[in-house]
């Protein structure tokens, strides 16, 4: 989708700061960070929601992104304190684009609840 930032991201025609890629999932730094650390993971073709994840390519993205984000932790040293994996679905899930995407939170104590 061509008016998707997170496709944009994907396709390279807007940049990011990339710290992994895999076949189907794609992570990045986030530009408005909530944590010290703050990297959204998306999958590399466009699935708007969850909603829309139940397909087998959904399914097959969705655990991608969800093993990109466990390698990026890693890779950043979070496994060792711990982290929070968080998707936000819909609107009054908070989510603010069209486009699933995880958001790997850490580098401090995180607060429950969240909001």
């Amino acid at each position: 989708m061509t008016d998707c930032i997170f496709c944009r991201i994907a396709t390279g025609e807007i940049p990011a700061t990339i710290l992994a890629r895999n076949e189907d999932a794609l992570a990045f730094r986030d530009l408005k960070p909530q944590a010290p650390t703050h990297v959204l993971v998306i999958p590399v073709t466009h699935i708007g929601g969850m909603s829309d994840a139940d397909s087998d390519a959904g399914e097959r993205a969705g655990g991608r992104c969800l093993r990109l984000a466990v390698q990026v932790a890693k890779q950043l040293g979070l496994d060792e304190g711990g982290y929070r994996l968080v998707i936000n679905t819909g609107r009054d899930g908070g989510q603010s684009v069209g486009h699933v995407h995880v958001h790997l939170l850490g580098g401090r104590r995180l607060g429950w609840p969240p909001g």
